[in-house]
């Protein structure tokens, strides 16, 4: 019996020689402390894959076919919330990777790493940690050019009294409508910048400057 936890996986990728080859190697390179416990090759089925057999951590493959492995992400967030989630991909492009961490993702890893490679940073997400390669994450820090995004009067404003930490309150009471109606706007105005944050988009005003004009 091992001394310590298994650590329960599941993946959702459907080159099917991948995950065979993990449910073979990655309990050997780990003295068994992590397996495969499910997996599945359909991205619509990933949520209901990872509410049957539990697992402490997901593998997903950001390139699969519809609805792909970015939705995937979501879907577990949403029904297994406490379920860390990591995202992979064997090509080069870092903004798959950055959709996956907007969508909940809580690390990358690249395809290419051996199976004896993986666990120190599965083990790292587990307790807490984001792990991402030097790359991705340089293109996270990476300044955000100018977004094509087109703003009115009112959009401007809001952004601008979120980029300046005003509150919810605050810019209700600036507006003369009630906070609900200022939670709805912010949340429009989150989805048209496409961030999931007001801390994003504070960002990405300072950075981009949409507060300028």
């Amino acid at each position: 019996m091992p001394n310590r936890p298994t650590l329960r996986l599941a993946v959702v990728d459907d080159h099917p020689l991948f995950v065979r080859g993990l449910e073979l190697l990655l309990p050997a390179a780990t003295g068994k402390r992590a397996e495969v416990v499910g997996s599945t090759g359909d991205a619509a089925s990933a949520a209901s894959l990872v509410s049957r057999c539990l697992p402490d951590l997901v593998l997903v493959d950001l390139h699969m076919p519809p609805p792909g492995g970015i939705r995937a992400v979501a879907a577990i967030r949403r029904t297994s919330p406490r379920v860390r989630v990591v995202a992979m991909s064997g090509g080069d492009d870092p903004e798959p990777a950055l959709d996956a961490l907007r969508a909940g993702a809580e690390g990358f890893l690249p395809k290419s790493a051996e199976p004896e490679e993986l666990l120190p940073p599965l083990l790292a997400i587990l307790d807490g940690w984001a792990v991402l390669p030097g790359e991705l994450l340089r293109a996270l820090l990476r300044p955000v050019r100018a977004a094509p995004v087109d703003l009115d009067q009112e959009e401007r404003w809001l952004l601008r009294a979120i980029a300046a930490g005003r509150s919810t309150l605050e810019i209700a009471d600036e507006l003369h409508v009630s906070e609900r109606t200022v939670k709805r706007m912010t949340a429009a105005l989150l989805r048209k910048l496409r961030v999931s944050s007001r801390a994003e988009a504070a960002a990405l005003a300072g950075h981009a400057g949409l507060l300028g004009g």
